[in-house]
C-alpha cells in the first residue's frame, strides 16, 4: 500500500509560528522521517511564513520528483494576471495551489469574487486548490467549486482549527459535510491528533472521521499529517488509519491513505 501525506509544509526560515516546529525543516530531514516511518510520498504546502517556500519546494520536487509534489501559494492581493498563473504552474512539482484565506481582506475578496480570476484560471487548466478558511465561508467555497467544475478543490484539515479540541473542534461539521453535495470538492484528513482529546488511538476523533468517510467516500478523504504541529509521531498517524479504525479497510483503506489524493491532484 503506498502511503501518501496529503499536507506537510517544508521551509528554511526561522519564523514558523508557535504551533509548528520552531526549526527549519527541510527536504533531507522530511526524508529522513519519511523512510523511517514508511511514507512514500508527500504533497508540501510551502510555509506562508517562507517567502522563499515556493522556490525551495520547486527544487525538493526537482531533486525528488518520485517524493515531493507541492500545492504553491501566492499573495492573494496581487493583481489579476492569467499569464502569471500559467506560468506558476509550470514550475517542477507544482501541481496546483493551496491558500489560506483567514485575514479580513482576504475574506472580503474571496466573498467578492475578486480572486474569481484564479479560480477561472483552476477551471480551466484543470489544477487542484487547497483551501484553509473560515466557516463562514463554505457556502462562498460551495458556489465557487459549482461554478468552476473542473477545479478539484480540497478542504484542509477537516476544516479544523489547530487551536481547537472536540467538541468545539467539529461544531462546524454539518457545514463541511454538506460540502460532500459537490464532487468536486474533497477534504484532507490532516492534523486529526491536534483535536483529539485523548491519548493514541485518539478514540475521540474516530466517529468524526467516520462521519465524514460516509459524507465524502474513499476517493475524497485524504489522510496526512501536517506533521510539524502534531506531538504524535509519522508512525502513530499512519497507524491510526490503517489499524484503529475498523470500517476503514481493503480498497478503501488504500484510497484513504494515498491512491486518491494523487489521483485528485494528478501526480502519477
Amino acid at each position: 500500500m503506498q502511503i501518501v501525506d496529503a499536507q506537510i509544509h517544508l521551509w528554511t526560515n526561522d519564523k514558523a509560528p508557535p504551533h509548528h516546529r520552531q526549526k527549519p525543516f527541510r527536504f533531507d530531514a522530511a526524508l529522513r522521517e519519511m523512510d523511517a516511518a514508511g511514507v512514500d510520498r508527500a504533497i508540501n504546502c510551502p510555509a506562508i511564513w517562507d517567502p522563499e517556500s515556493n522556490a525551495y519546494a520547486v527544487e525538493a520536487a526537482r531533486l525528488h520528483p518520485d517524493r515531493f509534489a507541492t500545492l504553491g501559494w501566492f499573495n492573494l492581493l496581487r493583481e489579476a494576471d492569467s499569464q502569471f498563473l500559467d506560468e506558476f504552474v509550470k514550475q517542477p512539482g507544482m501541481l496546483g495551489l493551496r491558500f489560506i484565506v483567514w485575514t479580513k481582506e482576504q475574506q472580503e475578496l474571496f466573498a467578492g469574487g475578486k480572486l474569481d480570476w484564479i479560480w477561472e484560471g483552476a477551471d480551466r487548466l484543470r489544477i487542484p486548490v487547497g483551501f484553509m478558511l473560515p466557516v463562514s465561508l463554505y457556502g462562498r467555497l460551495a458556489s465557487i467549486a459549482a461554478h468552476f467544475p473542473r477545479m478539484r478543490v480540497l478542504v484542509d484539515h477537516l476544516g479544523v482549527s489547530p487551536a481547537l479540541k472536540i467538541p468545539e473542534a467539529v461544531a462546524h461539521l454539518d457545514e463541511l459535510l454538506s460540502l460532500a453535495a459537490h464532487p468536486n470538492i474533497a477534504v484532507k484528513a490532516t492534523g486529526v491528533p491536534s483535536m483529539a482529546t485523548d491519548a493514541y488511538p485518539f478514540a475521540s476523533t474516530h466517529s468524526v472521521l467516520q462521519h465524514v468517510f460516509k459524507a465524502f467516500g474513499p476517493r475524497r478523504v485524504f489522510w496526512g499529517t501536517d506533521i510539524t504541529r502534531l506531538a504524535p509521531s509519522w508512525r502513530e498517524c499512519i497507524t491510526l488509519f490503517s489499524e484503529e479504525l475498523p470500517w476503514l479497510k481493503g480498497d478503501d483503506l488504500e484510497l484513504v491513505m494515498g491512491r486518491a489524493v494523487c489521483d485528485w491532484v494528478g501526480w502519477s
